[in-house]
């Protein structure tokens, strides 16, 4: 996963940049639902494409706050056909990155399960189409809850 960082009114060290990279790599595993099997450009004059790609931005809301949510975190993963974006305000820059970690694991989590009953419903509906496709003798009996029942297909 290629993660983007940027940062506003906050200096990016590299133990906070290691907590960002960390947090987000834990998502890579609920986004291989969303990743399509077709190959990306990947050709003799251009770079492949990443497959899931994140945009990181941290700050702080202005320099003079003393209470309050000071930090805020805007974090957007995009994915081949499909876009998630979380934000976040904290008192502390880490309780805040994995509130957004949090969101984007649960919006992740609800697009895997509308997916999979998607395809569910299509191989459904296949099922259907195949049983009224299927020649059947006009004769044909069906015996159903202990009577004979004709078919009329």
């Amino acid at each position: 996963m290629k993660i983007v960082i940027k940062t506003k009114n906050v200096k990016l060290n590299p133990t906070l940049r290691e907590w960002i990279q960390m947090e987000l790599d834990s998502l890579e595993k609920f986004s291989k639902i969303l990743q399509n099997k077709e190959e990306y450009f990947n050709h003799f004059f251009g770079k492949g494409k990443p497959r899931v790609e994140a945009w990181v931005e941290i700050g702080k809301e202005s320099l003079h706050h003393k209470k309050g949510p000071v930090f805020w975190v805007e974090c957007q993963m995009r994915f081949p056909k499909r876009s998630l974006r979380a934000t976040a305000q904290s008192e502390n820059l880490k309780a805040a990155i994995t509130e957004v970690k949090d969101e984007l694991q649960r919006q992740l989590k609800q697009y895997k399960e509308k997916v999979l009953t998607k395809t569910s419903a299509l191989t459904k509906r296949r099922v259907r189409v195949l049983k009224k496709e299927l020649k059947l003798a006009p004769q044909a009996r069906f015996w159903r809850k202990g009577r004979l029942r004709e078919e009329g297909i």
